[in-house]
């Protein structure tokens, strides 16, 4: 099957430097290419070639990476399941380069991997593309063992090599930036920029003679190799499509327009492979990891589906959410998925916001605050720039509800998020009122979700500034001199009288009760306070 894969009319067109780097790339190495007969993808072997535990891509270029499966927490953030895999790759040329280098956990087999594919020959070029230390913990290991190696990077790069390492690599470094050309032989990398995808230093490189994009961490995953290396000898969509968005979106997802920039360049580019520092190896249907990549720059949904987050402390919470999902299938919508964001890492919480386009977030009243994981997932979703979606609220309170108004200021950070329905409020359980607003709310999305939102009740969100989270230390009004009453410091005059609270009994003390007075114990409003005689 033909490996080769069209980029052309995928995404708008390039900037100018970017088609000067495929200009490069074009006469670097293709011309050398044709020299070497090469007018077609060079042959991959039915089955791998390996030299030990390394893979060969092409007849020339080889994985020479390693798999961690005990590695629990990437980053020691983001939960592991079947561990991490850390790729360097190495192009046997005229001049031989080392393509990053690797995690300082799994050096020892990589190590083996690279002697393996060397056999005897020398590393004439390091090339760092990224300088996070699971990509350059081998640096100084190569400088070492090669000291006739040079380090090919960027100059922001280099500065990170030096803080990195005690060593002074300045006479054995080369310094690229976009449209830079190595010559190999037959083989040449144009380099290309990629700031914060995901650190300010990243370059990738593309090889015009193989079609081969080495990405640096974009096009990447969570995940570790099970024997196959490439994206076609996997269940990909039910194995590893889930960690991909996980990574991606979490790692970079802040970083969309970024990502964009990347995209645009790589459509300039006749693209065969594409060799991610993490993860698997592409070589066919390139289009459609480029798709989802598209879908996370710009922050649009992958799917028309309704995810369902909720917290709850005694199951009064999290029985509305189970019955809004019925609710859901009982109207048709199919895949709803449901959370519990006090057991569920946000990792997979924010990969699954980042997939559908419908989300619900159901939380109870706590300290007089949103529940404090439901907290942690809102701003950590603004941390990472959502947008573009539709939303709705459930709260519960067993005497105050407040949860509903502080989770829309949070989501009213984010850009382009329309509310339907309206909000609902339990008061401990679900009682029959609220069975009938839950049906409202699951017909409102339903048919929000099948295109037509007519039936819904929308509005874009906006900040009511009135309401902030008295959890985090703020009383809940703006009133200067209520705000002073509450924090004990107004004087007492001839003219104080007193207002009870109905609901928790705090005493408020002053001349008059004012109207936007929020009580600052229990979240009760004016209307919940009586004179005191």
């Amino acid at each position: 099957m033909d490996t080769v894969t069209s980029r052309r009319g995928f995404v708008g067109a390039a900037a100018g430097a970017a088609a000067g780097v495929a200009a490069a790339a074009m006469a670097g190495g293709s011309a050398k290419a044709a020299e070497a007969g090469a007018t077609t993808a060079p042959k991959v072997n039915d089955f791998f070639a390996g030299k030990g535990n390394a893979r060969q891509i092409t007849d020339d270029i080889w994985w020479v990476g390693a798999a961690d499966k005990r590695l629990a927490l990437f980053e020691n953030v983001y939960p592991l399941e079947q561990g991490m895999t850390y790729n360097s790759y190495v192009i046997l040329d005229d001049k031989v380069a080392l393509i990053d280098t690797i995690d300082r956990a799994v050096t020892g087999q990589w190590l083996e991997n690279l002697n393996a594919v060397l056999d005897g020959r020398q590393i004439d070029y390091l090339v760092v593309d990224h300088m996070e230390p699971d990509h350059s913990a081998g640096i100084d290991l190569i400088l070492n063992k090669f000291p006739q190696c040079t380090i090919v990077t960027s100059a922001k790069a280099k500065e990170l090599i030096d803080q990195f390492f005690e060593i002074d690599a300045t006479d054995r470094t080369k310094i690229v930036a976009e449209g830079d050309v190595l010559e190999l032989g037959t083989h040449s990398l144009a380099f290309v920029e990629a700031p914060m995808v995901h650190w300010p230093e990243v370059l990738m490189c593309y090889d015009a003679a193989s079609g081969v994009l080495f990405s640096a961490d974009a096009f990447g995953s969570f995940n570790s190799l099970d024997g196959n290396i490439f994206a076609d000898q996997v269940d990909y969509d039910n194995d590893w499509m889930p960690e991909a968005r996980r990574f991606v979106v979490n790692i970079v997802g802040k970083y969309g327009p970024q990502i964009q920039a990347v995209l645009d360049k790589a459509a300039t580019l006749d693209i065969k492979y594409i060799c991610s520092t993490h993860g698997l190896v592409w070589r066919k249907d390139i289009d459609k990891i480029l798709d989802k990549y598209t879908h996370w720059a710009n922050y649009e949904p992958e799917d028309q589906a309704v995810v369902i987050y909720y917290g709850s402390i005694y199951g009064g919470t999290e029985n509305a959410a189970n019955i809004l999902a019925t609710m859901l299938s009982q109207n048709g919508v199919e895949n709803v998925k449901v959370y519990d964001v006090s057991k569920t890492h946000k990792s997979w919480l924010l990969a699954e916001a980042f997939r559908a386009s419908h989300l619900v977030f159901a939380s109870p009243t706590y300290n007089m605050g949103i529940y404090t994981p439901m907290k942690e997932l809102l701003n950590y979703l603004v941390e990472h720039n959502m947008q573009n979606r539709h939303v709705a609220f459930i709260e519960n309170g067993s005497w105050q509800p407040v949860a509903a108004k502080l989770m829309r200021n949070i989501v009213a950070q984010m850009s382009n998020m329309t509310l339907v329905g309206s909000d609902i409020t339990l008061l401990s359980t679900t009682n029959e009122a609220n069975l009938a607003e839950l049906q409202d709310l699951a017909d409102a999305l339903a048919a929000s979700v099948a295109g037509d939102d007519s039936s819904a009740v929308l509005k874009t969100l906006e900040s009511d500034p009135k309401v902030v989270n008295a959890s985090a230390g703020d009383v809940m009004h703006t009133n200067p001199d209520t705000a002073a009453v509450a924090a004990g410091t107004v004087p007492q005059t001839a003219a104080t009288k007193q207002w009870k609270c109905s609901v928790c009994g705090y005493v408020f003390e002053g001349e008059s009760l004012p109207d936007d007075f929020v009580c600052p114990l229990c979240g009760a409003s004016a209307d919940k306070f009586v004179p005191v005689a």
